[in-house]
């Protein structure tokens, strides 16, 4: 497995990647990093924690929101076309905002796992 150092808020984590998912790992990060620097830059909400969840939240929220406006038809699941892939993509996207924020929990103020 591939290790990336990868920064979100401002702080620096390194992260586990399998490979050939780089690219996918990046487009995330830069996803929750967008979310939680929109949330702390309103200036409403000021520990990190919060933040994480609610950038959680709302990751979450717009993810359902896609799948349920996308129409499901039998012919997809019998070709595997685009929209279970997209699916799952967002399925994967909402788990790893859930893993990064038990990660920013995990870490407190230190910000390195190793």
């Amino acid at each position: 497995m591939k290790q990336l150092e990868v920064q979100i808020m401002g702080q620096s984590y390194l992260l586990g990647c399998p490979e050939g998912g780089e690219q996918r790992l990046l487009e995330a990060v830069e996803k929750v990093d967008t979310a939680m620097c929109r949330i702390r830059d309103a200036g409403k909400v000021k520990a990190r924690d919060r933040i994480a969840v609610l950038a959680a939240l709302n990751l979450a929220f717009d993810v359902a929101g896609k799948a349920s406006q996308q129409p499901l038809h039998a012919a997809s699941f019998a070709n595997g076309d685009s929209t279970v892939t997209s699916m799952r993509n967002l399925a994967d996207e909402v788990k790893l905002a859930q893993l990064l924020v038990r990660v920013d929990k995990a870490l407190g103020d230190d910000g390195r796992l190793l």
